[in-house]
């Protein structure tokens, strides 16, 4: 068995690890070649166990062996370059959005043979620069190829702790791919390819849908600190009013904590809406509970539209009319921006839509129009 002496810096691991490295990259262990066995790996390096299986580890994630259960470890027979991927995802399991574009990642990265690393969640709405400089530091030290980042919303540090989380990844030379939205608000730019819909458009469509419901007294209602797609879609929805033929009452948008019945029930008094484009889902479902509490009835007496199309748009009281985002498209695509950005690292910041599709359901007044057409 190829072994040559292991250098006496660094971890244990990492010796194990570069020094099977060599022998791969030597050619000494070629493609398909089958590795001593864990147990041999022991003997010889006079390592424990577990620090064999980290090197190991190691090596999988960078793409230079396959470890097959009940066969083996192998050399990995590719000529296609092998990836690790970090996923920085704010309150991943809370936001429902990023699940299933997650699942669209793996996806397209297991027809690749690239590696995802789910690294630990940050808080949203409760991160701290701390927390962001120290889950930078963890991705850093698994010197990933690159980082799929959702920027941090609903927080009143997202803009610094966004610009700490690119800067110390750019400074370490890792490309990013945002998710969704960028890091700074429209019609500023980063630096960074971002992959989700055309939010203004979104906006203008689910708007135009209330026109045509015939909603005349139009509101934008989101939460507090709304990210970079939500004010895309606030934009949008106030040049669909803006620009309408049909005579509209003046535009209106207002940040607010949609579960507050005090605050929701003055903006209704305020403005006396006929129709609300919401944020997203999560704060049209909120809405829609207030307003049950102020005894406001869904569609009868406001109607709603949001975005996103989440798990539980058709599950809430009043089935939510919605925009709906094709996450396993825009999984597969930020996959693909990141394999060309790390192709091409000197390509202009790009912009990658994916296209998108009102589902129309009961909260907009869909079945009140049935009903009326069909008495």
């Amino acid at each position: 068995m190829y072994h040559q002496p292991v250098s006496t810096e660094g971890p244990k691991y990492k010796q194990i690890c570069q020094n099977l490295k060599t022998a791969i990259e030597s050619g000494t262990y070629g493609a398909g070649f089958r590795l001593p066995s864990e147990h041999e790996l022991v003997q010889t390096f006079g390592a424990s166990r577990v620090t064999v299986s980290r090197a190991l580890k190691e090596l999988q994630i960078g793409g230079l062996i396959d470890r097959r259960a009940g066969s083996g470890t192998y050399v990995r027979a590719s000529t296609v370059k092998q990836h690790a991927f970090g996923l920085l995802i704010p309150e991943l399991g809370q936001t429902e959005i990023f699940e299933p574009i997650c699942q669209g990642m793996v996806a397209a990265q297991e027809a690749h043979n690239h590696v995802l690393i789910w690294g630990r969640s940050l808080a949203g709405s409760e991160t701290t620069e701390a927390d962001a400089k120290d889950v930078c530091a963890r991705l850093i030290s698994n010197r990933v190829s690159g980082v799929f980042f959702a920027p941090i919303e609903a927080n009143p540090q997202k803009d610094a702790i966004n610009r700490i989380i690119s800067t110390m990844l750019s400074d370490a030379k890792i490309p990013i791919v945002l998710l969704d939205r960028d890091i700074v608000d429209y019609p500023q730019r980063s630096k960074f390819d971002v992959v989700g819909i055309d939010n203004r458009r979104a906006g203008c469509v689910a708007t135009q849908h209330l026109i045509d419901a015939g909603c005349r007294r139009i509101g934008f209602i989101g939460r507090p600190h709304l990210a970079p797609s939500c004010v895309a879609r606030c934009n949008g929805y106030r040049e669909t009013v803006s620009n309408s033929s049909i005579p509209l009452a003046p535009t209106f948008a207002e940040r607010l904590d949609p579960s507050d019945p005090i605050l929701v029930g003055k903006v209704m008094d305020r403005h006396k809406p006929d129709g609300i484009v919401c944020s997203n889902d999560r704060t049209a479902a909120l809405l829609m509970r207030t307003f049950a509490t102020l005894k406001i009835a869904v569609p009868d007496q406001v109607r709603l539209v949001a975005f996103d199309d989440v798990k539980y748009a058709s599950l809430v009281t009043v089935p939510l009319t919605t925009i709906h985002q094709p996450c396993d498209q825009l999984g597969a695509a930020a996959i693909q921006a990141m394999v060309q950005r790390i192709e091409s690292p000197d390509m202009p910041p790009r912009d990658i839509l994916v296209d998108f599709h009102l589902v129309v359901r009961e909260s907009c007044g869909a079945r009140m129009a049935r009903d009326r057409s069909s008495s």
